[in-house]
């Protein structure tokens, strides 16, 4: 297996993507909107998850414009959404492409930086929900959709807090350190008789708006932009990746 120095140094091929069918949560936004650009660049038809429909279709006309295949917008708020929902759009992308590819799990909110002590449960309850609950749930939906192209990707988005829990992190540390056991359990559960594959990217410090509201103090331009941090996101939804299997990937290991 290829090494984390080797994912985030792997070299692209142009139309290394091609013909693929991948859904990035939080597309609208951030990370999200960055790597669902550049899977159209590779060749990709990119599902343009997100709860916020302008933004969605700000970047499927910016994707259409460039002249990339044309994706799909499926607007979806993770704080309401049901498994039934889920399920219905398993359907529906059932209809129109028959299998799925590829699933980014980057949808996320911050939450409250707060001791535990004090951390109030709704809100702890929202985070877990859209950060833990629905990844879940929406690759349970998704499932039989994966089992039917040929080799299928699932990345899970962590974070340096995920990896190593953090005091005033509360729901969020604890939901990106639950997504790396998912990922995990998956993997364990999959490696052996299917040609599935789950593996979680922690981006580290990048320039997202979550990350200044987490660090108002901070200056922005100090910080790798999603552009600069995305090969691993790239490589793993290729075929070359086949055989990496439930990695934890840092994009700026310390």
């Amino acid at each position: 297996m290829l090494t984390h120095e080797q994912i985030r140094a792997a070299k692209l091929v142009d139309n290394c993507l091609k013909d693929k069918i991948i859904l990035v949560t939080g597309a609208g936004d951030g990370i999200g909107r960055t790597v669902s650009l550049f899977y159209a660049r590779y060749g990709a038809t990119v599902l343009l998850l997100g709860r916020t429909q302008s933004k969605l279709e700000t970047l499927y006309d910016e994707i259409e414009a460039l002249g990339y295949a044309t994706p799909a917008i499926l607007p979806m708020d993770f704080a309401k959404a049901t498994f039934a929902q889920m399920n219905e759009l398993s359907l529906l992308i059932q209809k129109e492409f028959g299998y799925l590819d590829g699933i980014v799990h980057n949808a996320g909110i911050l939450g409250a930086l707060t001791p535990l002590e004090m951390y109030d449960p709704i809100t702890f309850e929202e985070v877990m929900k859209i950060n833990f609950t629905a990844p879940f749930m929406l690759t349970q939906a998704l499932f039989g959709l994966l089992m039917e192209a040929k080799s299928a990707s699932v990345i899970f988005t962590s974070s340096s807090v995920g990896a190593k829990p953090r005091a005033f992190w509360g729901a969020y540390a604890l939901s990106k350190q639950g997504l790396e056991g998912m990922s995990d359990i998956f993997t364990q559960e999959t490696q052996n008789h299917t040609t599935l594959r789950f593996n979680t990217i922690n981006p580290g410090a990048t320039r997202t708006n979550m990350r200044a509201h987490a660090f108002p103090g901070e200056d922005p331009n100090s910080l790798k932009t999603p552009e600069e941090i995305i090969t691993p996101y790239i490589y793993l939804m290729t075929d070359d990746a086949s055989g990496v299997k439930g990695q934890v990937i840092d994009c700026q290991p310390k």
